[in-house]
C-alpha cells in the first residue's frame, strides 16, 4: 500500500494504477485503495513524512522519526520504520525512473493498465487511436497536417515577394506555428491529477523548492528535461 501512496506524490499514474492492482491480487483490504482517509491510521501517520521525502527531504528532523516511534495503538517500531521508509524511498525513485523511460499509462480493454513508450503511431504500434481515448492520434495528425500547409502557404508567398528575408521567414513561421498551437490546443497533456492519484495526496501543492546556499547569489538546479 506504501507504493500508491509515495507514487501519488509524484503524480505518477501508472504506478499507483499498477500497484494498486498488486495490492488486490495479494488480498490488500480494497477499502484501503478509496484514498487516505480509508486506511488505517498507523499508515496514515506516514503522510507528513512521506510528502517530505518525495520533495524536500532535508526538512526531516528527529522530531518526524520520535512522532512515529511514540508509544501508543498506532506507533511504528523502529524496524517497521526504518523498513518503511527504505520502501517509500524506493518507489519515489522508482516514479523518477518512469517519467524518465518515458512510460505513459495505457488504458486497455479491461481498465488495466498498459506500459507503451512514446513512439511514432503507425499500424503495428500498440498505442493505436483506441488505446489513446480515440481521436488523440488522429488530433494530432490533422494538426501536423495543418502546420505543414501554412509552411507551404508562407514558401509559395516568399516566392511571390521580393525583398523577404531568412530572418523574416523565421519569424513569420514562428508566429505560425504558435497560433497553430493556440487554436488547436489538443496536443497539450492534461496535467490534472486522475482520481486515483489525488485520493493518496494531502496538500498537493506542496512540492520541490529551490534554496541557496550561503554565499550564492542564485540557487543552482540541475533538472532533465
Amino acid at each position: 500500500w506504501l507504493s500508491p501512496q509515495a507514487a501519488a506524490r509524484h503524480q505518477c499514474s501508472y504506478l499507483v494504477g499498477l500497484h494498486m492492482g498488486e495490492f488486490l491480487q495479494v488480498g490488500g483490504n480494497p477499502a484501503w485503495l478509496q484514498g487516505l482517509h480509508c486506511a488505517p491510521q498507523k499508515l496514515r501517520n506516514l503522510n507528513e513524512i512521506n510528502k517530505l521525502l518525495a520533495h524536500r527531504p532535508w526538512l526531516i528532523t528527529k522530531e518526524h522519526i520520535e512522532a512515529l516511534l511514540k508509544t501508543g495503538e498506532n506507533s511504528w517500531s523502529l524496524a517497521e520504520l526504518v523498513q518503511a521508509l527504505v520502501l517509500l524511498t524506493h518507489y519515489h525513485s522508482l516514479a523518477s525512473f518512469v517519467f524518465g523511460c518515458g512510460i505513459n499509462p495505457e488504458e486497455d480493454q479491461d481498465g488495466g493498465h498498459g506500459c507503451w513508450p512514446p513512439s511514432p503511431h503507425s499500424d503495428s504500434s500498440p498505442a493505436s487511436d483506441d488505446s489513446m481515448g480515440g481521436s488523440g492520434g488522429k488530433d494530432a495528425m490533422q494538426e501536423v497536417e495543418v502546420l505543414m500547409e501554412r509552411m507551404k502557404l508562407l514558401q509559395e508567398s516568399q516566392l511571390e515577394e521580393e525583398g523577404v528575408t531568412q530572418e523574416e521567414m523565421a519569424t513569420r513561421f514562428e508566429l505560425e506555428k504558435t497560433e497553430s498551437l493556440l487554436v488547436t490546443p489538443s496536443d497539450i497533456a492534461d496535467h490534472s491529477l486522475q482520481s486515483n492519484v489525488l485520493c493518496f495526496v494531502e496538500d498537493p501543492e506542496f512540492g520541490y523548492k529551490d534554496f541557496t546556499r550561503r554565499g550564492e547569489q542564485a540557487p543552482p538546479t540541475f533538472r532533465a528535461q
